[in-house]
């Protein structure tokens, strides 16, 4: 199937991506209506190319919940199906081993049989029911870390503390629409103004961030937020799939001294690099998300191994705890 069939729902009449909604969007919680949190309970179905699914299970690491919520591991290659979808082949008898379903629609359709959206992860499944029950990926990682407090290890971060969520929810916003959605703005744009807009929009807040960078560890100051991951898990993908496949080529992270300071300094603490499959991006965008390649060649590099160089220059940047992020409109 091809990105063009696939995302055409999407593109609005001046060339414009603009991203389809979620459905599943029940929050947990202990509330009227709300998903109860039990231990056990469910499995969130991801695949390790997709940045919103990445994000979901680098907070679950962090915060130790992968001893509570299990997880299934989608091929970075979309079947060949009419429908945009996921497939469990990298799995005995391509069945996920618990849920026992060979695609991400299974579970989507199970739990509602009308559903004409695109088969996206992450998505959660009730293992009581087998039915997708959230897919709302914008706000995942958020119930991870309030409404799953209880079961966060004894010595997690707190990714999302309470005097800063006003400042974190705001700094998400902005990120998820000129950074994170925005390389897929530019990407899948089918109008040359709609992905000049995009590009220019990418990069004047990269170049914002440069500069914010320059000065403190991370977003906050000298602790990991939210904010880092939700920045990191495109950063991640960017000189890999984005630079080349989505046309946003005026930098590489790698060209940036603090961004890409930065991005490794995560890279290498527990649960970013070890959930980060940079063959398995470059498979999916290569041969999925990016068109004109009739001979489905993966690119080989860009060598991986510079993610491993020291990055020892980002633990003496010298930064107050708390510290707010001055947001550049």
């Amino acid at each position: 199937m091809s990105v063009k069939e696939w995302i055409g729902g999407e593109i609005q009449n001046g060339g414009e991506f603009h991203r389809q909604y979620n459905e599943f969007t029940t929050p947990f919680g202990s509330g009227p209506g709300e998903l109860p949190v039990e231990a056990g309970r469910y499995r969130l179905l991801w695949a390790p190319v997709c940045p919103w699914a990445h994000r979901s299970v680098i907070v679950r690491s962090l915060l130790g919940l992968d001893k509570v919520i299990s997880l299934g591991t989608a091929d970075p290659v979309r079947p060949d199906k009419p429908e945009s979808d996921w497939a469990f082949t990298l799995d005995r008898d391509g069945l996920d081993p618990v849920l026992h379903v060979a695609y991400i629609s299974d579970v989507y359709l199970k739990a509602d049989p009308e559903y004409t959206g695109r088969f996206t992860v992450p998505v959660v499944v009730d293992l009581k029911t087998g039915k997708a029950v959230n897919n709302d990926y914008f706000n995942l990682t958020r119930w991870w870390e309030t409404a799953w407090k209880p079961f966060h290890r004894a010595d997690a971060p707190d990714l999302y503390p309470e005097q800063l969520r006003g400042d974190i929810d705001s700094l998400n916003d902005i990120l998820f629409h000129e950074v994170n959605n925005g390389v897929y703005k530019a990407g899948f744009a089918r109008s040359q103004g709609a992905y000049e807009k995009a590009y220019d929009t990418v990069f004047a807040r990269l170049d914002s961030l440069e500069k914010e960078l320059g000065t403190k560890r991370f977003l906050f100051g000298d602790f990991i937020t939210e904010s880092d991951v939700r920045l990191y898990v495109t950063l991640a993908r960017f000189d890999a799939a984005y630079y080349n496949g989505f046309k946003v080529n005026r930098n590489r992270i790698r060209d940036y001294r603090n961004l890409w300071g930065y991005a490794r300094d995560l890279y290498q603490t527990h649960g970013f690099g070890d959930t980060t499959d940079f063959e398995a991006i470059k498979k999916h965008y290569h041969l999925c998300a990016v068109t004109g390649n009739p001979f489905r060649i993966v690119p080989k590099g860009p060598d991986a191994s510079v993610w491993n160089l020291p990055a020892e220059e980002r633990s003496r940047l010298s930064s107050h705890p708390e510290q707010k992020f001055r947001i550049e409109q």
